[in-house]
Parts: C-alpha cells; structure tokens; sequence
C-alpha cells in the first residue's frame, strides 16, 4: 500500500449512487494520473491523500487503486481557488471565488469558517449570501470531518452523507456512545459494518455492550429467515459464531438480559424460546383475535343456503363436487375459515359460491390479498373488486414503521372478508388485519399451504392448520378439466415426491432443457427469450431462478437478456440502480409498495422515457398514459424483471415460465420451491438446466420448520399466552 497526494484536477466519472468514483489527480513528482476510488468524489481542487496501489487495467492501462481517500484543506491561495471555483459552494463560482481569494489570501477558509461576516465586504456578496456560504461551508466541513473519522476507523467514507442525513451534526458523537445504531438507522449498513466500525473505535471483543447488540442481530436475523421466535441454545450458538467470541460468554450476557426482563422468552416442552417484542406481541395477540373471531360470527340463516348455491350451479352450469360444497357450508357457519388445496381443485369455483351466497345474504364484504398482482387475480376470477391487504387497512409510511389507518379503533366496515393467497401472510400483517376486523365478522382464509411461506417471519396459514383448531377443508380432487392440463399434474407429481414427466418437442407444454455448463444455460434462456418476444409482447414469458447469484442466478440472467434484449445505444440515455443500468424499453419491477403512486411491491411495467435522472414507467395495469414517473434517489425502488426470483413470483401467473434448475441452486432446491415456481405458468413451463437439480429439488421436503409458537398458542388447552 502506498500513499500518494495530490490536487483534483478532474472528476472523470461519479455513480449515480456516488458509491464509485474515477479521478484525474495531479502530483509534483509524478504529473497526472488516474485514480479510482469506491466512494464519492471530492470537488474539483481539493488537496487530497489517498492510500491504496497501482494497477494495470486491460483497458485504461495503470490506475492508481485507492482504498481510502482524505481530504486535506488547501493550504495556498491558489488552492484555496481551484476548491472555491469547484463549485463546492453553491453561488460561488470562478470568478466569485478569485474575488474572495484576492481579499483573504491564505486566510479564506478561516474567514469561511469563523468570520463569515467578513465575506459581504467582497464586491457581490451580501449580508445574506456571505452567511448561506458560510453555511454550506459549514456543513461541508462536517461531512470532511465525518468522513476522515470513518477512514480512520476502517469503514469507507463513502456512508458519510447517509450517516449525515439521518443524525445530522451529531454523527460522530451518536457513533462513539453506540457504533451498533448504524445498523439500526442507515440503509445500506448492516450490522457487520458497525460491528467493525465499534471494533475500530476500540471496543473490547467480548464486552457485554458488544454481546448484547450480537443477541439482538441474531433475532432480526432469524426474523429475516422466517422465524418468529428462536430457540435459547440456537441463538447463543448463532451469536457466538458471528462474534467470535467462546459461547460461555454469550450465555452470561443472555442470562443477564433475561434477568432484566430485557428479551421476551417463552418456554415449551422444555425448551425457552426468545422473541423479538415486536414478534412477540403480534403472535400472541393474533392467536387471541383469531379464537375470538372464530366464535363470534352467527351461522347465516337468513338465505337458503342450499336453494341458492342450486340455482347458482344452474346458472353457471357447474357441479360442485361434495368437498367444495361442504366448504361453502363450513364458510357459512364459522367465524374463521381455511380453503386450501393446489393447482386444479377449485378454490377458485368456491371463491366465487361463497360470494354468491353471502351477496344474497345480503353482507357486506371485502376481498383482498398480499401483493398487487394477487388481488387483480383475484378481482378478475372473482368478479368483485379486491385489494391489496395494506391498502385495505389503509397503509401510511411512517417513520417509526408501520401505521395503519384501519384497526380495533376505526375497524373495517364489513360483515365477511376474504383473504387470497394467504400462504404469504407473515405475522406482523397478520396481527394488523385482526385488529381492523369486528367480532362477528367471518374471515375466511384461502390458499395454497404447500406453496412457499411468506417472506416475513411466520407461517400463519401453516400454523392455523397445524393447531387442529381453525376450522378448515382442504381440496384435493383435481377435476377433469385440470386433468388434461400437463402443468397441473405435474405439480401434484412434485407435491407427492415424484419427479415431473417432461415431454420433449418443441411445442411441449411441460419441457427440460438440459445443460452441462451453467453460463451456456443462461445464454439460451437469453437467446430464447430474445425469439419469443420479438413480437414485443414482453408479458408473455416470465424468467424465474431460485437464486439471484451464480450464472444461472437472477441478477447474471437480468444483465444477459438485457443485453440481448435492449443492448445499450448512443441514443438510449440510461440511469444508474444498484447492480445495472435500466434502458427504455427495460422491463422493470417495483419491489416496495408505494402508496404515494399507487404501485406496490411485485408490479411489473416498462421503462417508457427516460428524461435526466428521472425514469417515466408505463404499468400495464393503469389507464394509457397514466405514467409513474421516478426522481434520482426513487429508482432504487426498481430493478430489472426480465428475470426474477421464484419467492418474487408468488401470487403471480404468466402464459410461459422458464425456470432454471442448476446444480448450484443446491441450497434453495426444495420441493415447495419448484411446485410454487411451475404453478406460476398457465400454459407452458421449459425447465433449464439439469434434471439432477430437478430430482435434488423433488426429494428435499425438508424445508427449514419455522420456529413459531401461533399453533401451540392457538391450542387453547395449553397455556402460551
């Protein structure tokens, strides 16, 4: 490592994110030279020191790789300049600045800093722009100072402006009394960074303020996985290990916390499982409303139950089978009600015989599901509007997390409510959808409990069945129609552990397509792709992948068919998102719910103009030309769908799935992963990549259990509460 300083004669390239930065740097001894450095640029005349070692790219020949980079104030007036007219400042330019210099001379930066008055003495400045340049220099002079604390402690300086915009002119001082809210506040800082942030600032490896924050990652981790509760010995183990610290050590701290009443724990057959609050709370209070709800609602006596659903039959031409009466029936009587069951079984139809017999009794009722995508499925079959579950609770973004302007105070107006794919229910949303429901309001729960479980942590709907006490009928008859269907029967194949019958052809509507070479196996999904779109129907074919890293991964197979796709051009102007670039024409997704436009999480659209740094998105789904346009620091909220992960798809269909299945898929080849993704398609599926995967995928039904007590609490023998 060697290190080099000089003065910033040019800014060559800065990422839009200003993670990444290429600079032209001028040394005496060494003229100019090239410098690249991973985190924002200084301005243009700024005296810098930057560590790091030279390199030979095969391209822009030898560059100078900084590792860190510090700022050091100019010391001559004619350094003083070249920063004054960078355009560090706002409203001082050359010439101003050459104004300024001329009359401090080598004290400039100390009449900017303690004597800002002084500056309206300068012919063009006045009272109020010498204080606003003061000001700005001011706080530029913080972020300098935050971001040499950061390097000096081994973390880039390139968090700086984050940490800046959350505490301001306190973050260094918040960082020395608790380095670990770093992880809590700053996007993009997980705990890792501040845990070595803490380490650099001299902490001790094994001190309890260390410990207790390892706990507390440990939990957020586990809740990250899926799990609402972890057991003891699994979350000292876990915590020792991240730390690398002996577990003895751990498990004094623990024993300390508990004794202080500081982690929530609950105890059964033996072992003491340990909660995040939040978590806590909303398993044990949404197992309470639960069994209140479940034997509030009055049975419906006030239509003929069986007249109606007769003339419905007649006038749809259908026969319900036994299984799907008895669940109209069961919808009819209880206050909570489960329909589950696969591809096939018709949910669908007994969906649509409870809403006819509940509109004829006159109720009043809401239907809704997780995601976007889900509820316009389930408004389509249904014929009734429906809504995603967070709108229907009437959703805020709120600073302190989530707010909802539906619940026990304001509670939905209705009198039957359906949920679909209620496979994707965490606890959390759980928890807040009960509070917003009225006793003697029935809540009926429908979906496919051998699909995927929800990304949050539970597994309400699994749970609900596990506990014996939530009524529920389970549909298991794949009626004829679905029969014929190659899609529907191998999903059931996959759910009983039988390997798939795939048909070879070309026209096959059930197919493999075998690789050696996991790179070959991407570029014919591009190529493909490329074929079966050129009629520009991009909603036709739909790319999944267990995983978004490796060759066959999401985020290799987004940049491949975009290139192959829409390859850049001189006359496409693109902007920056973490991990590529998005084009016009680039087929894009939302991958958080925003409520300010009207666009949640899974929606799919294309890029429709991009306009500087601001990206215009045309979402099939909205009226021609109601565009939802995209500022600099908002177009994070998107990245490239061309290919997308099998969790991302749920609560989704499209005409044609092609899914890779890989062998470096080994971690994610389980069995509700391949019977959720070859669900998703309506008419054909191409399985890429080995049918070893696919046989690896079939025999694992060992998917991790979640630990969740909502089942043993639902039990009301028992005494978790």
């Amino acid at each position: 490592m060697e290190v080099q300083e000089g003065v910033v004669a040019d800014i060559v390239f800065q990422s839009d994110d200003g993670m990444y930065s290429v600079l032209r740097v001028e040394n005496k001894a060494l003229g100019k030279f090239t410098a690249v450095y991973r985190g924002p640029a200084p301005y243009l005349g700024e005296q810098i020191s930057i560590t790091g070692e030279w390199v030979e790219h095969a391209r822009f020949g030898q560059q100078f790789n900084a590792a860190s980079l510090q700022v050091m104030q100019p010391t001559s007036a004619a350094g003083m300049e070249r920063f004054l007219s960078s355009g560090a400042l706002p409203g001082v330019g050359p010439v101003m600045a050459a104004r300024i210099v001329e009359m401090f001379g080598t004290d400039t930066l100390l009449v900017l800093e303690q004597y800002p008055e002084r500056l309206a003495k300068v012919k063009g400045i006045s009272a109020k722009k010498a204080a606003a340049i003061s000001e700005a220099y001011q706080a530029l002079s913080g972020l300098r100072e935050l971001m040499l604390f950061l390097e000096e402690n081994g973390v880039s300086s390139g968090y700086a402006a984050k940490l800046q915009a959350v505490y301001g002119d306190t973050a260094i001082t918040r960082l020395k009394e608790n380095p670990y809210c770093l992880a809590r506040d700053v996007d993009g800082i997980g705990f890792k960074t501040a845990d070595r942030i803490a380490l650099a600032m001299g902490m001790e490896h094994d001190c309890s303020e260390r410990l207790e924050a390892g706990i507390s990652y440990a939990l957020v981790s586990a809740a990250g996985a899926g799990h609402t509760c972890v057991p003891e010995e699994l979350l000292v183990r876990e915590t020792a290990r991240v730390l690398l610290v002996e577990r003895e050590a751990v498990q004094e701290v623990f024993n300390q916390l508990i004794q202080k009443d500081r982690l929530r724990l609950e105890e059964v057959g033996g072992v003491r499982f340990i909660y995040p609050e939040y978590l806590y709370r909303a398993e044990v209070q949404t197992a309470r409303r639960l069994l209140y709800l479940r034997d509030q609602a009055k049975p419906i006596t006030r239509v003929n139950a069986d007249a109606v659903i007769a003339a419905w039959e007649r006038e749809a031409g259908i026969r319900l089978a036994d299984a799907q009466r008895q669940a109209i029936y069961t919808s009819l009587e209880h206050g909570v009600f489960v329909l589950t069951g696969g591809p096939g079984t018709g949910k669908t139809t007994v969906v649509k015989g409870i809403l006819n017999v509940l509109e004829k009794a006159g109720c009043r009722i809401l239907l809704a599901a997780p995601t976007g995508r889900a509820a316009r499925r389930l408004a389509d079959s249904a014929g009734h509007p429906a809504l995603t579950v967070h709108r229907l609770l009437e959703y805020q973004p709120s600073g302190d997390g989530l707010f909802f302007g539906k619940n026990e105070e304001d509670p939905l107006d209705a009198e039957a409510i359906i949920i679909d794919e209620a496979s994707m229910l965490d606890i959390n949303l759980t928890y807040h959808l009960l509070k917003a429901v009225q006793g003697g309001c029935r809540l009926i729960f429908v979906g496919d409990v051998d699909q995927l479980p929800s990304v949050g942590a539970g597994s309400v709907l699994q749970d609900m069945i596990r506990s014996g006490k939530m009524p529920v009928v389970r549909l298991e008859n794949v009626f004829r129609q679905a029969e014929v269907s190659p899609i529907v029967r191998n999903a059931h194949k996959i759910n009983h552990g039988q390997m798939p019958d795939f048909i070879p052809g070309p026209n096959s509507e059930f197919a493999l397509q075998e690789f050696t070479e996991e790179q070959a196996a991407a570029e014919f999904v591009a190529q493909l792709y490329g074929d079966l779109t050129l009629d520009g129907d991009w909603r036709r074919v739909q790319v999944l992948s267990p995983m978004h890293k490796s060759p066959c991964g999401v985020q290799n197979l987004n940049k491949l068919l975009q290139q192959y796709i829409n390859p850049p051009s001189a006359k496409k102007p693109e902007v920056s998102i973490p991990g590529n670039v998005l084009r016009v024409g680039d087929k894009v997704m939302q991958i958080r719910n925003n409520y300010e436009k009207d666009v949640f999480n899974g929606d799919i659209g294309r890029v429709y103009k991009i306009e500087g740094k601001t990206v215009t998105v045309a979402f099939p789904e909205r009226p021609e030309g109601d565009y939802v346009s995209y500022s600099q620091g908002e177009c994070e909220e998107l990245q490239l769908a061309y290919a997308m992960s099998v969790h991302k798809s749920q609560g989704s269909e499209y005409p044609y799935v092609i899914l890779l299945m890989v062998p470096s898929h080994y971690v994610m080849l389980q069995r509700n992963l391949l019977y959720t993704a070859v669900t998703r398609a309506k008419q054909r599926v191409l399985v890429v990549g080995s049918k070893r995967a696919v046989l690896t995928a079939v025999e694992n039904d060992k998917t991790r259990r979640r630990h969740s007590l909502l089942a043993e609490r639902l039990q009301e023998d028992t005494e978790v509460f």
